[in-house]
């Protein structure tokens, strides 16, 4: 292995990419990727140059036979995708068993295989978990076994409108606006007319739709059961799955007949990305036997062109009418594209989604606009509710973090000495006429320690970011936040971000409009004290100057 030419921990992420532009020779590559792996070890870094090793040896493994032992994995599963003999990924498969034996490698090797294999639509038999394995004692053998339809007909978006303690929660309403724009424009290029279906399931919901028609929806239909008042798994799961099949049996594509709608079961499903929605759309879709992308904060429709043989058959194919998810991606560096596609052997409907409360404007209400409201009848099985809650608490109010001109956020930089850190941000928060306290996750999973008269600004309602709220203030000042993207996500629409954090190579640089070099500890009180006086000057401050 050659020397490496470069130090790649001398150089932030954001630097490395350029820097290693100049450099071809793949050997060269290796022995940069093997000292970022040996010394810092970072998972941007790591992929800025793996993708640079991937590009010169590319034209190489597509032209010879490919030995993984002299490939990382990354190279191998670049060097799959043109690989379609079963014959010669089984030989790449034993080439690996035999050298490295690293387990992403062989589920690489497999997954592509798996693709290959199921390229033959016609040989592909589809048999129930319950006849291949007849052996096995299956935890849901007493369930009946969903399977999903069979020349199904969809239609519509469905969108769960949760409520809690009696109330519509904003991010149903978010949801509607945004299904309606969807649908709206759906409608517009497919020459359709299809609708936007607001779901309500509790005691005393009928009393919301209206106000979810104003918001966007064209029916709504409501489930009302006074056992229904708090959330519970599997009555709303039953609840929302016999809505969808309105009393059809799966595979048989029979639904009841009903006045407003013809169709086996929905096109498109959201739900709300809070902790009962994320409970209830997992179950839903898993029971309507279809898939989920969660926590998304983009959604469009449109066309898909698809090449993967176990989607098409062997054959690109374009798919119409896809719901393109978007989320952030776990790697902390990008969002992912979630779609939910059909395949030869079988069909994934709804393609659903959890939306994260934030993500969209809440639409202005039209009190002109009319729609239909249907009552669903079903029988609630007494089972269903062998667990009672006895007794709990219900936290009044709660703490709304949008609609401020400015938001101070803490992070983990408070680590130090988190009273005083706490004090300190809500002393900047007092200097503004209209601000509030936000914290990052890092600050609710810690075991930070908080004095009383300060303890309660810790809680998770608080917490900016991917899992807790989305703002969009005038102003929003970072202090001691690393910049994660599920952090970001909750506040890149601020239309000034000012970042305050002892590490230079801070990813929340790359998106603050000033970004101030050093301790939150002493910066936030000068930035009081400028406010007090009138001269703040932040570009100053992020130059390393005076306040005022």
């Amino acid at each position: 292995m050659a020397d490496a030419p470069m130090d790649p921990g001398e150089y932030a992420i954001q630097e490395l990419g350029p820097e290693i532009r100049s450099i071809e020779d793949v050997d060269a590559l290796r022995a940069i990727l093997e000292a970022e792996e040996a010394g810092e070890n970072r998972a941007g870094a790591k992929t800025i140059i793996e993708s640079r090793i991937e590009k010169f040896t590319e034209d190489e493994e597509s032209t010879g036979e490919i030995d993984p032992s002299e490939m990382t994995a990354a190279e191998v599963g670049n060097a799959l995708q043109d690989v379609d003999d079963p014959e010669e990924l089984e030989r790449i498969r034993a080439a690996e068993e035999e050298g490295k034996n690293r387990d992403s490698v062989l589920t690489l090797v497999d997954n592509r295989l798996d693709s290959v294999r199921g390229s033959d639509a016609e040989a592909a038999e589809v048999v129930p978990p319950e006849e291949k394995h007849p052996d096995l004692d299956h935890p849901t053998a007493d369930k009946r076994h969903v399977r999903a339809l069979e020349e199904g007909t969809y239609a519509d978006m469905w969108v769960y409108c949760e409520t809690q303690a009696g109330d519509l929660i904003d991010v149903s309403l978010e949801m509607l606006g945004k299904a309606r724009e969807l649908m709206d424009d759906y409608n517009e290029t497919y020459d359709a007319d299809e609708k936007v279906v607001a779901v309500l399931v509790g005691d005393g919901v009928a009393t919301h739709a209206e106000t979810c028609i104003e918001h966007g929806a064209d029916v709504v239909v409501h489930h009302e059961d006074p056992r229904l008042d708090r959330f519970r798994h599997e009555p709303y799961t039953r609840v929302f799955c016999d809505m969808a099949r309105w009393g059809g049996d799966p595979g048989a594509g029979n639904p009841d007949p009903a006045a407003w709608r013809d169709y086996d079961e929905p096109r498109y499903v959201l739900f709300p990305a809070t902790p009962n929605g994320r409970d209830l759309s997992a179950q839903v879709q898993a029971e309507l036997d279809s898939g989920l992308a969660s926590d998304c904060s983009g959604l469009y429709i449109e066309n898909a062109v698809i090449s993967n043989p176990a989607k098409t058959g062997g054959e690109d194919r374009e798919f119409e009418r896809v719901l393109h998810m978007k989320r952030p991606d776990f790697s902390g560096f990008e969002y992912s594209t979630i779609l939910c596609l059909d395949n030869p052997s079988r069909e994934f409907h709804p393609q659903g989604a959890s939306v994260i409360p934030g993500s969209f404007e809440v639409p202005d209400p039209e009190p002109e606009r009319e729609g239909e409201v249907v009552e669903h009848e079903f029988e609630l099985d007494e089972e269903w509710f062998r667990v009672e809650v006895e007794a709990f608490d219900r936290l009044e109010g709660g703490v709304d973090l949008t609609g401020h001109e400015v938001i101070v956020a803490l992070g983990r930089g408070i680590g130090d000495d988190p009273t005083r850190g706490m004090e300190l941000g809500l002393e900047l928060v007092d200097a503004f006429e209209d601000a509030a306290l936000g914290i990052s996750r890092g600050i609710v999973t810690s075991s930070y320690e908080f004095e009383g008269h300060v303890e309660e600004y810790a809680a998770e309602e608080r917490q900016i970011g991917e899992t807790g709220q989305e703002v969009e203030p005038d102003l929003y000042v970072a202090a001691g936040i690393s910049g994660a993207i599920q952090h970001k996500v909750g506040m890149d629409e601020s239309d000034t971000i000012v970042a305050v954090n002892t590490d230079p190579e801070a990813d929340v640089r790359d998106f603050s409009d000033y970004f101030i070099e050093g301790d939150l500890f002493e910066v936030l009180p000068r930035l009081v004290e400028a406010l007090e006086a009138g001269k703040l000057d932040a570009a100053a401050v992020a130059d390393g100057g005076e306040t005022g």
